[in-house]
C-alpha cells in the first residue's frame, strides 16, 4: 500500500473508536477493506466483533500468526485533528488505529508476495478490557487455525520513527485490575458516633495498602499497587455510607500477583472488623505477562538489520497486554514500534507520527517472510 492509503485508513479508523466487544463499526470497516483485497487464497471468519483472516501459503509447513488489537479507550480526545474521534468519550489513545492499519498493509503485502507457509491475521477485540485474547483462543474459529508461531507490535511514543525495540524474556508485566467497595453506616455529620464512616475506612485502607509491596514482597522481586480513583459520600455534611477504590496490581512474576492479592484480602478482613463494615473485592481483568522467546527476537533483530530498520534493545515494562496469553501457549514475541509522540499512551493528546505506518508494514512483512523462509 502507498503511504497515502495507509494514512487514510488510519484516519478513518481514528474517527470511530469503540470499546471492547462493541467494535461493530470497526469490524465492518475492516471487513470492507479485507474484501477489497481478497483472492482465492484468502478465507475470512468473524468472531464476535473480531476477524480472523487466513492466507494460504503455496507449500505450507506451519501457520504464522500476527495479532493486532482493534478497540479504543473511554477517553475524551483533546487533539485538534481534523480526523479526531467522532465517538464522544472514546478515543484510540493507545494506537490501535495504527495497529489495525499496519495489519491491513501487511496483509496486502503477503497477498501480493505469497509466502510458503499459511498466514493468520488476527484482528482482536477488547484488549483494553475486559480482555479478548483468552476467549478468542478458546473459540472454535481460533482453534481451527491456531498458529504455530505468533507475533505482535505496539506503538512506542518515546521512540523515534524508524526504530523498533524488543528484548528476549519478560517484556510486559502481569496485571490485574483492583476494585474495592466499602459499605458501612452513614449518617449526619454532627453525629459521627452513630455511624461507620467509609471515607475514613477507605482512606486508612489506601495508606496501609502502601505497605503491601514494601513489607510483603521479596525486595528482589518487582510489584506495583496503585489506587488511581477513590469515591465516597454525596454531600459535605453527611458521613459516607459507602466508598470505592479503583486501582491496579502489576508484577514481573506471575506468582507474585497472587501474594499481593492474598495480602489485600487479609487486610480487608481486618478492616471489616475494625471499621465495622463489609468490604467486597473484584479483580476485574487479569493479564498474563508478555514473555518473548529468544530465537524469535534474534530472528527479528537480523531481519530488521537486513531491512534497514534500526533496532534498540528495550527494558521490561510494567504495562499490561493480553497478548501475553497467546505467548503463554504459542511461541513468539512482541515488539515496540517508534512513533515519536510528545504525549504518551492513554493520553488524550496522543499524536503518533504517521510516517511510522510504513515502517510498521515493512517490519511486519519482512518478519513474516523471515519466519516462512
Amino acid at each position: 500500500m502507498k503511504f497515502s492509503e495507509l494514512q487514510n485508513i488510519r484516519r478513518d479508523l481514528h474517527q470511530i473508536p469503540e470499546l471492547g466487544f462493541q467494535e461493530q463499526n470497526t469490524q465492518k470497516y475492516l471487513l470492507d477493506k479485507i474484501d477489497a483485497m481478497k483472492t482465492e487464497r484468502v478465507t475470512v471468519q468473524k468472531w464476535k466483533t473480531g476477524i480472523l483472516v487466513k492466507v494460504n501459503g503455496f507449500s505450507p509447513d506451519k501457520m504464522i500468526g500476527f495479532r493486532c488489537d482493534i478497540d479504543g479507550l473511554p477517553i475524551t480526545e483533546k487533539t485538534d485533528f481534523t480526523f479526531r474521534s467522532t465517538h464522544h468519550g472514546q478515543m484510540h489513545a493507545c494506537g490501535h488505529d495504527f495497529h489495525m492499519t499496519i495489519s491491513l498493509g501487511a496483509l496486502q503485502s503477503i497477498i501480493d508476495q505469497p509466502i510458503k507457509d499459511d498466514m493468520l491475521f488476527i484482528f482482536q477485540p477488547a484488549e483494553e478490557g475486559p480482555g479478548g485474547a483468552l476467549p478468542l483462543m478458546n473459540s472454535n474459529e481460533f482453534l481451527q487455525w491456531k498458529p504455530d508461531v505468533i507475533f505482535a507490535l505496539h506503538i512506542a511514543p518515546e521512540l523515534p520513527v524508524g526504530t523498533v525495540s524488543s528484548k528476549q524474556g519478560l517484556l510486559f508485566a502481569n496485571t490485574s485490575e483492583l476494585f474495592i467497595d466499602f459499605k458501612g453506616k452513614g449518617g449526619h455529620a454532627a453525629y459521627p458516633h452513630l455511624t461507620n464512616d467509609m471515607t475514613v475506612a477507605a482512606s486508612n485502607f489506601v495508606v496501609q495498602l502502601q505497605q503491601v509491596v514494601s513489607r510483603t514482597i521479596d525486595p528482589l522481586e518487582s510489584a506495583v499497587v496503585t489506587i488511581g480513583k477513590m469515591e465516597s459520600g454525596f454531600v459535605q455534611n453527611a458521613i459516607a455510607e459507602t466508598a470505592r477504590l479503583e486501582g491496579t496490581i502489576r508484577t514481573l512474576n506471575p506468582d507474585t500477583i497472587q501474594i499481593v492479592k492474598d495480602k489485600i484480602e487479609k487486610m480487608a478482613k481486618g478492616f471489616e472488623v475494625s471499621s465495622d463494615c463489609v468490604i467486597e473485592i473484584d479483580y476485574g481483568s487479569n493479564y498474563y505477562q508478555v514473555y518473548n522467546q529468544k530465537i524469535y527476537v534474534d530472528t527479528f533483530i537480523k531481519t530488521m538489520a537486513a531491512s534497514g530498520i534500526h533496532f534498540e534493545e528495550s527494558n521490561a515494562a510494567m504495562t499490561g497486554e493480553d497478548f501475553g496469553y497467546m505467548l503463554k501457549e504459542i511461541p513468539g514475541f512482541m515488539f515496540w514500534l517508534g512513533v515519536d509522540s510528545p504525549y504518551g499512551l492513554h493520553h488524550a493528546m496522543l499524536n503518533p507520527d504517521e510516517k511510522a505506518l510504513e515502517v510498521g508494514v515493512k517490519s511486519v512483512s519482512a518478519m513474516i517472510q523471515s519466519l516462512s523462509s
